[in-house]
This record gives structure tokens, C-alpha cells and sequence, in this order.
């Protein structure tokens, strides 16, 4: 008879397909769920009675920037705590694997960590680094446009030459050949903003043959936001692979309630090209200060500064009267760092958020000395707040959105389903009492009401506690 590792009883089954929850026994064995029914007289060496309790599979975050944390801190307390068991690094066009930088890293390839923190030349270097440490939780990785460009150009405020593009796609096409998902990129950003689509095209050209998926940090989040989705869908529809649009949301007031146009676009071109988006439950958004997007209509806050350290968690209008300046001359002085911009309205987060095709991704900055509460805080805030006090979805879809949906998505075999042979990777959490605590005045608080988590069939977080063990394996595509 086989032996049991652990064995779940009475829970109540969310599987990640947003069928709805049913009470039954989930028993693990060699890290892969070995049986799901009931087993009242199976003995096991470890049983956990979880009566009134959900057991879903882990959660997946799929948007984060996690790429040199994962080493740094391989114990992941931000996203273990929260039940997430994966994370998808090399989001918005940047990426640490296969990098070779010729000095500081460019904007925002800061934001992962400083030009030291960057030693893994090629993507198997990183993945060997990701496998020795062997973090909390899972990792697979998308290749960031602009960490390319920034292994073969200098300059980054023209497109790529015909010499660098060929480069370009022989590192993409190298990394693909060793994991990776796909390419991202993140074209609002200045050191991408002059790469033209035919630039991005030539790159993506190559992901049909390896089954890849193109993700991006579209052009713009404002006004021209049509017009960026389309240029994402049709780079997509022209390499023939599915289309992830990034942390899809209405930026600054003029552009609050476009929403509803901005899922109606999304919709006609899903009748003819797979097309997804991912979402974070906050109506405020974190990147690095940029003076072009400062806008006086909303408040900036700060959350580093290389020149000026001692501005951080203070607002942009305050440091700007401070020192006699607008708040765009103020953000230059700032330079190079980072902030958080209150530019969402709530009514178009909860759109997004409700849109069946939406999944959850939380862009957490963890190299940021004072956080984007959405780090520690994005799941349990969807579960909590969204699904249970808004009503804004079943309990089943909000959990679909994070497990089901996005192992689909990103070709996550054996993940994001509670079934028979699927890797033990699950949380179990109480319904009724799971929310975030982290706020942007407190942006580190773990949140409540995650009881238990299993990586691989790992015990690795319970009752508020690291347990140490480190079971995450790299996810090659």
C-alpha cells in the first residue's frame, strides 16, 4: 500500500476551474496529489483535519519583478505568506537572466537591483543560480526587450540597428531554447519608448516555433491606450502567439470609465487571436519617477531615491514646496527612484478586475525600501475584500483568476488544478476571515486568514510562520 505524505481531510475543495467548492480528502505523495475523495481510515504521515477550511491549489502570481529577490531572499515571506507557490519573473521588459550590463542598469531594470546584482550572462547561468538556491516557491521567466537591448546597445533613445536586432534575437532565441516562456516587453518605459513595433516584431517572429507568449507593458496606460492595445495584439496576431496585456488599467482622471471601451476592444479581438490581461486590486500603481507622467491631479508618493533617500514615503507636492519647485522639477532632482501613483479610479479596477479573462498579477517591487502594499497584500486583498465584502465574484473564480487561468495561460503543466497527478502545490485558507493588512502607510504587513501552505508538497508556511523548508523548482516551458 502506498504511503501517504500528507493527507488534508475535510476541506473544502476549490479546484482552480471555478467549478463550485465541494468537501472532500486530498492526499499527497511524492509531491504530486496522489488521491481526491474521501479516505477516513488512510493513515499518513502527516494528516491536517481542515474542516471549515478552503484547500485550493497555490496561487500564481502571474506579474511580478521578483527576478533577483528570489536569490536574495529565496524565503519569499511576501509571497508564501499571501499563499502564492509561483511567480512569473522578467515582466515589463526586464528581466536578471542573461544580462550583461557595460555599467549602471538603465531605467527601470533598477527597480530588480543594483548593476552588481546582475551576474548571470546567459539564462541557464540564472537558472542554475535559481535551482541551487532553490527558493520558496516556483519560478518561470519570461525575457525582458529591454535588458536585450541593453546587452547590445548604448544608447537606447533610437531603435535597434539591423546588426543589434540579429543579436537581439539570438540571446532571445538562446534562452528560449533553455526555458523561458517568452518575451516581454514594456514599451512605455523611455529606454524602450523609441523601439518601434517593427522592432519588437522582428523579436517575437521566433516564439511561434517554441510555443512562446508575448506580454507586454503596453506603450500607454492613458490616453492613447487604444492605440497600445491594438500595436500588443497585432505584434501578437502577426507572430502567431497569445497576448498577455500587463497590469491593464486606466491611468489619470481624464481617462477614468474607459474601461468598459478598453474590454470591449479586448473582447473583438479575442473572436479571432487568444488574448488575456492581468490585473492588481489596488487603484494606485508603482514604478520608477518618471517627470513625463507626473501629473498634479493625483497624489505621488515616494518610495526611493538614489540622491535623495531621506524623501522616502513622503508625497511629491510636499518635497516640491519643500524646495520651491513644480513637482515634474521636483521629480527630476529625485532621480533616479521610485513612487507610487494614486492615478486609478476604483470603479474601473473593479471592472478590470471582474473581467473573466483577467488574471491576477500583483508587480510587486521588492527591492523598494518602502513598498507598494500590493507586495504583501494583492491576493488575500482579491479573496477578502473583492470576493467576499464587495461580492464582485464567487469565491471559485476569484480562485480560477489565480491558479486555473494562469497555468492555462502560460503552459504551467501539472499546476493551478486540484486533480489526480497534478504537483502538490496548495494553500488552505479561512473564507471567511483571509485580507490583506499591508497599507501604503504599513506596506509590509502580512496579511490573515492564510493557514497553510505546501510547495511541491512541502510544508513551507503555517499559522503565520515560515516553516524554512525551501522545496521551489524552476518551470521550464
Amino acid at each position: 500500500m502506498t504511503v501517504i505524505d500528507t493527507l488534508i481531510r475535510n476541506a473544502t475543495l476549490i479546484d482552480g476551474t471555478g467549478a463550485p467548492p465541494f468537501v472532500g480528502d486530498v492526499a499527497v505523495v511524492d509531491g504530486r496529489i496522489h488521491g481526491i475523495g474521501s479516505f477516513p481510515e488512510q493513515d499518513a504521515r502527516n494528516v491536517i483535519d481542515a474542516r471549515g477550511k478552503i484547500l485550493s491549489p497555490g496561487f500564481i502570481d502571474v506579474h511580478t519583478h521578483d527576478d533577483l529577490a528570489l536569490l536574495k531572499q529565496p524565503a519569499m515571506l511576501p509571497k508564501i505568506s499571501q499563499g502564492v507557490t509561483t511567480v512569473i519573473v522578467g515582466n515589463c521588459g526586464i528581466s536578471a537572466a542573461g544580462v550583461r550590463l557595460r555599467g549602471e542598469p538603465p531605467d527601470p531594470m533598477n527597480l530588480l537591483g543594483e548593476a552588481a546584482d546582475f551576474k548571470y550572462p546567459s539564462f541557464s547561468a540564472y537558472v542554475a543560480a535559481i535551482e541551487a538556491v532553490r527558493p520558496a516557491v516556483n519560478v518561470a521567466a519570461l525575457v525582458g526587450h529591454t535588458a536585450l537591448r541593453a546587452n547590445h546597445m548604448q544608447q537606447f533613445d533610437r531603435p535597434a540597428t539591423t546588426h543589434e536586432l540579429e543579436a537581439m534575437r539570438e540571446d532571445l532565441k538562446a534562452a528560449l531554447e533553455q526555458g523561458a516562456l517568452g518575451l516581454s516587453t514594456g514599451l512605455a518605459y523611455r529606454n524602450a519608448l523609441q523601439a518601434p513595433t517593427t522592432e519588437v516584431d522582428f523579436l517575437a517572429a521566433i516564439l511561434q516555433d517554441v510555443g512562446g507568449i508575448y506580454v507586454s507593458h503596453i506603450r500607454s496606460e492613458d490616453d492613447e491606450i487604444i492605440e497600445a492595445i491594438d500595436e500588443a495584439i497585432d505584434i501578437g496576431r502577426h507572430a502567431g502567439v497569445p497576448v498577455i496585456i500587463s497590469h491593464l488599467k486606466c491611468a489619470g482622471r481624464g481617462n477614468w470609465g474607459r474601461s468598459e471601451a478598453i474590454i470591449g476592444r479586448i473582447d473583438n479581438a479575442r473572436q479571432q487571436h487568444p488574448v488575456g490581461c492581468d490585473c492588481y486590486p489596488y487603484a494606485a500603481s508603482s514604478t520608477t519617477i518618471d517627470p513625463r507622467i507626473v501629473d498634479e491631479g493625483f497624489r505621488i508618493q515616494i518610495t526611493w531615491s538614489t540622491p535623495h533617500p531621506e524623501m522616502a514615503g513622503k508625497n511629491l507636492k510636499d518635497i516640491a514646496a519643500l524646495w520651491n519647485l513644480s513637482q515634474v522639477d521636483a521629480a527630476r532632482r529625485l532621480e533616479p527612484g521610485g513612487a507610487i501613483y494614486h492615478e486609478m479610479d476604483e470603479a474601473d479596477v473593479s471592472r478590470i478586475l471582474a473581467y473573466p479573462h483577467t488574471m491576477i498579477g500583483s508587480d510587486g517591487l521588492p527591492n523598494d525600501p518602502r513598498p507598494h502594499p500590493r507586495l504583501w497584500g494583492t491576493f488575500p486583498r482579491v479573496l477578502g475584500h473583492y470576493s467576499r465584502d464587495q461580492g464582485l465574484f464567487p469565491l471559485e473564480e476569484a480562485v480560477r483568476k489565480m491558479t486555473g487561468l494562469p497555468a492555462e495561460r502560460f503552459g504551467l503543466r501539472d499546476r493551478g488544478r486540484l486533480e489526480v497527478g497534478a504537483c502538490a502545490d496548495l494553500v488552505l485558507f479561512d473564507a471567511g476571515d483571509i485580507r490583506d493588512r499591508a497599507t501604503f502607510d504599513q506596506p509590509t504587513l502580512p496579511p490573515q486568514g492564510i493557514e497553510a501552505v505546501w510547495v511541491n508538497g512541502v510544508l513551507s508556511y503555517i499559522q503565520g510562520q515560515s516553516t524554512e523548508a525551501r522545496s521551489g523548482q524552476f518551470i521550464r516551458r
